[in-house]
């Protein structure tokens, strides 16, 4: 697959499903996915994304770069056999424990248990997670040893590297691969936190981008891509991460007059929704 200029996009149509309607209503109900089916941009499927691994998924070129973006938030570069990730924030309940904020302590588990599904599914070469992997400096170090040993299994055999973040900008302690302020790979710059003047090509986490549909009375907020011919910004990946509406203020001077579309994430599905349909 090449890295060429020419881009197309693409969705398979979610799958309808059924919901019960009081009787006497004429309004048909709308789930999630529905919703965002029936307003995404659809454009000719490509014959190459035929494959079963690429049902549900997205494709997106940025800068002439395709790349497929996953509806469990990750996404999967062929040309490089590379998967992309951000913001997977391990180790936050921990965190918040020490400052006396107990959440359950199973953030990391499930984090890295979705991780390595989405490993598997894709079977990357090399894995590039996009900063904040970690939610501080010392996260690396209350690592259990049994969430250690599953970090570890999942960086053998292939290349890793861990993109510094705000949050995490010491290399984690004892795990190795390669760490970085930033990647230049290709025609695509891959950093923590987007840059109003970036050069085309970026792709950045950090601002963890959610996209909300209004119809019909109805609201569905969704964690998702936010991309443009030129930069992608990616969903953050962590369980206990939240996100921010994708015309938050801090968003502004990233997408020239909102021309974007949010690749919202479905219930198995990617949905590709022109920003002009967002509230």
């Amino acid at each position: 697959m090449s890295d060429s200029p020419s881009s197309y996009r693409w969705s398979l149509k979610a799958r309808t499903k059924s919901k019960r309607i009081p009787a006497g209503s004429r309004q048909t109900a709308l789930d999630d996915n529905t919703l965002m089916a029936q307003l995404q941009t659809n454009l000719p499927l490509p014959d190459l994304f035929t494959a079963a691994s690429y049902r549900g998924t997205c494709i997106h070129a940025v800068n002439g770069v395709e790349l497929v973006t996953d509806c469990e938030g990750v996404v999967f570069w062929p040309a490089e056999q590379a998967l992309l990730v951000a913001d997977l924030h391990l180790e936050k309940g921990s965190s918040f424990a020490r400052r006396g904020q107990l959440l359950p302590p199973y953030d990391t588990i499930a984090t890295l248990k979705r991780l390595a599904l989405c490993i598997d599914k894709w079977q990357p070469k090399k894995v590039i997670a996009l900063g904040d992997s970690f939610h501080d400096d010392a996260a690396s170090e209350r690592l259990s040893p049994q969430n250690l040993e599953l970090l570890v299994s999942l960086m053998k055999g292939r290349e890793w590297v861990w993109i510094s973040g705000n949050h995490d900008p010491s290399p984690p302690a004892g795990l190795g691969g390669e760490v970085l302020n930033n990647l230049v790979l290709g025609r695509l710059f891959l950093t923590h936190e987007p840059q109003v003047d970036a050069a085309p090509g970026e792709v950045a986490g950090h601002l963890h981008p959610k996209a909300r549909l209004v119809r019909r009375g109805r609201s569905v907020r969704r964690s998702c891509f936010a991309a443009s011919a030129s930069r992608m910004i990616m969903p953050s990946f962590g369980a206990y991460t939240g996100g921010l509406n994708v015309f938050d203020a801090a968003f502004e001077g990233l997408f020239k007059d909102r021309d974007f579309h949010a690749l919202m994430r479905g219930d198995g599905q990617v949905y590709r929704i022109a920003a002009s349909e967002l509230s």
